[in-house]
């Protein structure tokens, strides 16, 4: 248990990782929001499809089910539309880092869906999020929308994160990133044709958009969205928002690599991202620390049982 709860663990950041490469391709996409996360969709859906057909592996899912994911498909697509939305307004820096209030999101929605208690020690951590990106908002204050839309983003985020948490423990990871992410692009297409974007040049991508698209929608979602998901079964939603922290420290590090002065900010600017990865530390830490009283009581209380 603990061998597959360290393998979650390293696989978590290797999806964290990949996910600060999802901003890099947003912003070199050249295609609006919308369009970007409909084409990510749509092309992720068919990617798990193929898996699913090539593994033979079973589609069949309850009413019940598809109702649960259809409505989470709509929260990921809204998710990823203000994401990308963010980055194109602003940049990948700013939109990152104003996505780590994840966790203090994720704090409050958590215990009403797994009832249990709000932790003094997880609202602490939130609150040194929002700390750090107070540092960091107040030198930047140029990046409104993009600080709004990742905001909006970043609470959707928690949501659905919570949301899978739960659904982890009736169905298969392929089985719940499939659908979500079918319904999510089902639900962007009937926006579009609602109004009316569609059209030759909709269609018409240059080639460097269609690698992007095909890299972000194979490995940075297809694969990406389905570990995940599986990693929930032994790590709380909690404890994997926080980690999604460490996104932004990825992604900055390939933006300034890549995209150089557009991406460089002021010193305030790292010093609120430095909070911020403290803070998912002393997370990890404090983590590890609950683990090991609890194995700690759970051998005296297999001794005492074991004098009786």
């Amino acid at each position: 248990m603990l061998e597959n709860r360290h393998k979650d663990y390293l696989q978590l950041h290797l999806i964290v990782f990949i996910w600060g490469f999802t901003a890099i391709l947003g912003a070199l996409i050249s295609i609006d929001a919308v369009p970007l996360v409909w084409y990510r969709m749509l092309l992720a859906s068919l990617f798990i499809a193929g898996y699913f057909l090539i593994q033979k592996k079973s589609f069949q899912v309850g009413k019940r089910g598809l109702i649960r994911f259809a409505f989470t498909g709509l929260i990921i697509a809204l998710h990823w539309i203000t994401f990308f939305k963010a980055i194109k307004v602003s940049n990948v820096s700013v939109a990152l880092v104003a996505m780590s209030t994840g966790a203090f999101f994720t704090s409050l929605i958590e215990p009403f869906f797994f009832r249990r208690k709000i932790k003094v020690q997880e609202i602490f951590l939130g609150i040194l999020v929002v700390l750090g990106l107070y540092v960091i908002f107040n030198f930047e204050s140029q990046y409104t929308w993009g600080i709004i839309y990742a905001l909006i983003s970043a609470f959707l985020s928690a949501l659905f994160s919570v949301l899978n948490g739960l659904f982890v423990k009736q169905y298969r990871p392929n089985i719940i990133s499939f659908y979500q992410l079918l319904f999510g692009a089902l639900c962007i297409t009937i926006w579009l044709l609602v109004k009316q974007q569609f059209s030759f040049s909709f269609f018409q991508l240059s080639l460097t958009d269609w690698l992007c698209l095909v890299v972000l929608s194979s490995i940075c979602t297809a694969y990406a969205f389905i570990i995940s998901v599986k990693v929930m079964k032994n790590l709380t939603p909690y404890t994997v928002m926080l980690t999604i922290n460490l996104e932004p420290v990825y992604a900055i590090i390939l933006a300034l690599l890549i995209f150089g002065d557009k991406e460089k900010m002021n010193t305030e600017f790292y010093i609120g991202a430095l909070i911020v990865l403290v803070v998912v530390l002393l997370n990890g830490i404090l983590k590890n620390k609950e683990k090991i009283q609890e194995k700690i009581k759970k051998k005296r209380l297999l001794k005492k049982q074991s004098l009786r």
